[in-house]
């Protein structure tokens, strides 16, 4: 019951049509534009005469690869509520109030989650920690919050593409073969001028930034100090999620320690010893009675509750994308590309294409990288290119391109932890969009072949 290459096609640009049509034609919510195009292939499935038990096989096996992501939302919203009431996160915002200016913010917030993510290997953790507080001081500073976001952003992901420590990092090596090193040798191709544009185009766009005087400052940081025990010591929590972090702790494992040390520190510090309220901070988030407008919007966050619009849309794009992959249209659609493909320079076009695609049909990272890997490995094999170049595809094209998505698990976390819609911030998520440019650009300009690429590209 194998799907053609057209009828894969029609499908796939249908459901393409629907989603556009409901996100930017009725100006839906993407959970409804993910569930009309959802209902319409598994009617066509239906029609074809798919059994429905399968279907639904296929798209519980699609929201079985969101359980570990929506874990860490739900842990990540638990901890930066727990941070709050524990005055991490307005400390954090006191001292950089005082230290940072709208002129300098987006190139120095790029600094500091990049330093962050490089250490942590992970985009989550560095946008539902310093994120948060950067996210804070923009507000109060009177940046725009897109521009913020694309800072923070881009800085979290150039950990999560170059680190080490991150779970992609070694994945998309992994996949084909490469050791881990020389794929973030090979990778450094892309990265130093994408980022260095990246900070060019920030100090750039940061002139002129901001609205706020220091007379709304100082009152910003003197609420926080009258409803905060504001002290260094509440900021032993995020270390310790940190020095986790940095010896390879799971995340999951790091992050419950940063809600239990956060909850300790909640009692020594801020003297609240109430379980009571412990509990409704973590189910619900922070809420505090302060006349600032300002400091009542940047402290009421996080909370489980606050990770729900994500997850739900998560588990929708992930039932979507696994009943795409359950009747075959992903792979089909990949399999024939792979074989009408001459010149090398559209062989790794086409991976970081296809991984790009996976990435929009299905919103998954993990998938957008394994999919296009184990499909083009061969090939690349076959006509003796460097794998390097399909591992730095998969990065480029994979792990950069979900936070673009409004309903990939990395854009639907980061818009509710920030509080900025995927929409808003993709004209400043610049290292995310000139990465796999020149991807793309180094395909058809750099020497491909296994015993020619000796340097890096």
């Amino acid at each position: 019951m194998r799907m053609s290459f057209r009828e894969s096609a029609a499908i796939l640009g249908i459901s393409i049509i629907i989603l556009l049509s409901a996100l930017f034609g009725a100006q839906a919510e993407p959970h409804l534009a993910i569930l009309a195009s959802l209902i319409f292939v598994v009617g066509y499935a239906v029609y074809r005469r798919f059994p429905f038990s399968q279907l639904e096989e296929h798209m519980i096996n699609g929201i079985r690869e969101a359980i570990k992501p929506i874990l860490i939302m739900l842990l990540v919203g638990m901890t930066i509520a727990v941070w709050m009431m524990s005055g991490a996160v307005p400390t954090l915002l006191h001292y950089g109030l005082s230290t940072l200016s709208a002129t300098w913010f987006a190139p120095t917030a790029l600094i500091i989650a990049m330093i962050v993510s490089t250490f942590t290997g992970s985009s989550f953790t560095t946008i539902g920690t310093v994120g948060v507080a950067l996210m804070g001081i923009a507000v109060v500073l009177g940046v725009n919050p897109a521009l913020a976001a694309g800072a923070i952003i881009s800085g979290a992901c150039f950990g999560d593409k170059m680190s080490p420590l991150s779970d992609t990092t070694n994945f998309a090596p992994g996949i084909v073969n490469v050791s881990v090193f020389d794929h973030i040798r090979f990778m450094m191709g892309t990265t130093i001028p994408a980022i260095a544009i990246t900070f060019v185009l920030f100090l750039i766009f940061g002139r002129g930034e901001g609205s706020i005087d220091s007379e709304a400052i100082v009152a910003t940081q003197q609420a926080l100090d009258s409803l905060f025990r504001l002290s260094p010591w509440t900021l032993l929590s995020p270390l310790l999620v940190m020095v986790l972090a940095i010896r390879k702790m799971p995340v999951i494992p790091t992050l419950i320690a940063g809600v239990l040390s956060g909850l300790l520190l909640t009692g020594l510090v801020q003297g609240n010893w109430n379980i009571t309220q412990w509990m409704s901070v973590i189910q619900n988030g922070l809420k505090l009675e302060t006349t600032n407008e300002t400091v009542a919007s940047i402290i009421s966050k996080g909370g489980i509750q606050s990770m729900m619009w994500s997850v739900s849309l998560v588990m929708l794009a992930l039932a979507f994308g696994g009943v795409l992959r359950g009747i075959g249209v992903i792979d089909v659609i990949i399999e024939k590309t792979v074989s009408k493909l001459q010149r090398d320079g559209s062989i790794i076009s086409s991976a970081a294409l296809a991984a790009i695609g996976v990435n929009f049909m299905a919103g998954e990272q993990y998938l957008s990288i394994l999919l296009p890997g184990q499909a083009f490995k061969k090939i690349f094999e076959e006509r003796s290119i460097d794998p390097r170049f399909l591992s730095r595809a998969l990065e480029d094209g994979g792990t950069l391109v979900n936070p673009l998505i409004p309903w990939g698990v990395s854009g639907a976390f980061f818009a509710s932890t920030l509080g900025v819609p995927v929409t808003s911030y993709v004209p400043f998520a610049f290292f995310l969009i000139l990465s796999p440019l020149f991807t793309f650009i180094f395909a058809f300009t750099r020497p491909t072949k296994k015993q020619v690429t000796k340097s890096v590209a």
